[in-house]
């Protein structure tokens, strides 16, 4: 006996079938996820993890590289300012760490740029721009983030940005030139020369051809070229945007910059107009008298606070706790805090609550701490 088919019953079978076979396919495949199997044939042919190969490789400083990925189906887009977490397998181990995207949101590009600065110590940051050739392929995790322009724009737009800072609002400049925006925006960069500025070229563009946008550069170590010279302060924010007072502006770079902006803002009352994304984490100062015992309860495992943060105590005390940015961005590295006080280096708030959620990379002891890791 057969049983007729229409095109809308096998249309159904057939996307039945599709959502079957993954899960039967991971049965079969049993102890290991399909996505380990599916890797030995093709690293990009995935059903849940999604990667990204890496299509192209330029270096646009001596120290920096942008990269121009192609990820996987999984993909579903950015918005500017917003931050991907990449993992990439250095000597064997992987290493997970996160970038802001430069491109233009909202387009049909199904690529991401990410450039990258090499970094002191910097294990993923010096493989990547010493190393990275087309075809390397490294995990993905989806763009994240509350750094972004809001809906509707602003009427006047302020961007500053410092070394590799640049890229998420070099994304905000990219996309409002993409939507055809016609309100007033600056742009100011800091640099320690002007061979340090990255997307120098575009920039340059993209201010001959807008006449609504203005490009500044600022050099800290340069003397003669550029516009401006030195730090931050109230003569450079009068000279890249006069209007400043009536617009928002959005700042990403090192921690000397950021700290810099900020006390200026504070000073002219308009903290509420600035918004910030951190790109390195606060370095925990190390009190003379850090006092007392961790005890990593998870793992049967205690060692005397040294001051340092508690991912860093953990991993010199032989532990190997899941880490992502280790600046307080991704909270890979949650863990519950059983007992104890601890405190935050990136605000300075003290948690002594019992059984409470908190970050390792930006949590450090402050006595006697008891972690479940």
């Amino acid at each position: 006996m057969s049983i007729a088919t229409t095109p809308t019953s096998r249309g159904r079978r057939s996307s039945l079938l599709s959502k079957l076979r993954p899960r039967l396919l991971e049965t079969l495949t049993t102890p290991h996820a399909v996505d380990r199997y599916l890797e030995l044939v093709d690293p990009m042919m995935t059903v849940d993890d999604m990667r990204a190969e890496v299509v192209a490789v330029r270096h646009q400083t001596a120290d920096t590289v942008t990269l121009t990925l192609r990820p996987t189906w999984q993909w579903k887009g950015f918005s500017a300012g917003h931050f991907v977490q990449i993992g990439v397998v250095v000597d064997g181990v992987r290493h997970t760490r996160c970038y802001s995207p430069a491109g233009t949101a909202g387009t049909d590009d199904d690529t991401i740029e990410l450039t990258v600065k090499a970094q002191p110590d910097g294990i993923v940051s010096n493989y990547l721009v010493a190393s990275a050739k087309p075809g390397l392929v490294v995990n993905l995790a989806p763009a994240t983030g509350t750094f972004e322009l809001p809906s509707p724009r602003p009427d006047h737009v302020l961007l500053i940005s410092g070394g590799s800072g640049i890229t998420p609002v070099m994304s905000m400049l990219r996309t409002l030139v993409h939507e055809g925006y016609t309100g007033r925006v600056a742009f100011l960069h800091y640099a320690y020369t002007e061979n340090d500025v990255c997307y120098r070229a575009e920039l340059d563009r993209i201010a001959a051809e807008n006449d609504n946008v203005d490009v500044l550069y600022a050099y800290t170590d340069q003397q003669n070229g550029g516009h401006l010279h030195g730090f931050f302060d109230t003569e450079h924010l009068n000279a890249a945007a006069p209007w400043h007072a009536s617009a928002q502006t959005y700042l990403c770079g090192p921690p000397g910059l950021m700290k810099g902006v900020r006390s200026v803002f504070d000073d002219l009352g308009l903290s509420e107009s600035l918004f910030s994304e951190e790109f390195v984490t606060a370095v925990p100062v190390v009190d003379g008298d850090a006092s007392g015992t961790v005890s990593f309860s998870g793992s049967s495992v205690e060692a005397e606070n040294d001051g340092a943060t508690l991912l860093e105590q953990a991993e010199n005390a032989g532990l190997t706790p899941e880490f992502g940015c280790r600046m307080g961005i991704c909270f890979t590295c949650t863990a519950i805090k059983k007992s104890g006080c601890t405190r935050n280096v990136k605000t300075g708030e003290l948690d002594s609550d019992p059984d409470n959620e908190i970050q390792l990379c930006i949590s450090v002891p402050v006595g006697d701490v008891d972690i479940d890791v």
